[in-house]
């Protein structure tokens, strides 16, 4: 009862055994191309999902990495302030100017006869933080120069170097100068 047409078409005699095979296999060749181009088809999806996610991984990271950068610049300024507000010594009785340079500036700070002593025999060095100038000793100096080297503005050195091949060595810069 249930014979296929091409059963039906062969017992009435409209069709031979060759025309049926050939017919057979251009429907199974046909199907097969249908499956290779969908399998195709489900590749390249898949291929442009894991590019997709690749981007997105690498984005992710990249922002990981900023947001790390950043969290590290704060804890580095977090660290400098504390340790200048630890350790900066009180300006306000000062009556001697000091000047120095800061970006091409000349500015200057009022300070005492013994802090200004210090700061030219390099026992204490002037910071800068958020526009104001404080005086700090240089051991402290030592570790903020480790995280930052910009907040250091005045730093002169223990040791005076002696040059023979300098002209005005002969001459001697009295101790109350100040320019």
């Amino acid at each position: 009862m249930a014979n296929s047409l091409q059963d039906q078409l062969l017992k009435a005699g409209l069709t031979d055994k060759n025309k049926v095979n050939k017919a057979k296999k251009a429907k199974q060749r046909k199907e097969k191309e249908q499956r290779h181009r969908k399998q195709k088809a489900e590749d390249e999806a898949v291929r442009w999902a894991k590019q997709a996610k690749a981007k997105d991984v690498e984005r992710d990271r990249a922002l990981n990495q900023k947001k790390n950068e950043q969290a590290k610049q704060k804890a580095i300024a977090a660290q400098i302030r504390q340790l200048i507000e630890m350790n900066r010594l009180p300006l306000d009785e000062g009556e001697v100017v000091y000047h120095f340079n800061d970006e091409n500036k000349v500015r200057r700070i009022f300070i005492t006869d013994e802090i200004h002593g210090q700061l030219i025999g390099g026992r204490l060095v002037i910071v800068k933080i958020d526009d104001r100038y404080d005086v700090i000793p240089t051991a402290v100096a030592d570790k903020i120069s480790m995280r930052k080297r910009d907040c250091i503005v005045v730093r002169n050195d223990r040791e005076q170097q002696d040059d023979s091949d300098d002209p005005y060595a002969d001459y001697i810069v009295p101790d109350d100068l100040m320019w």
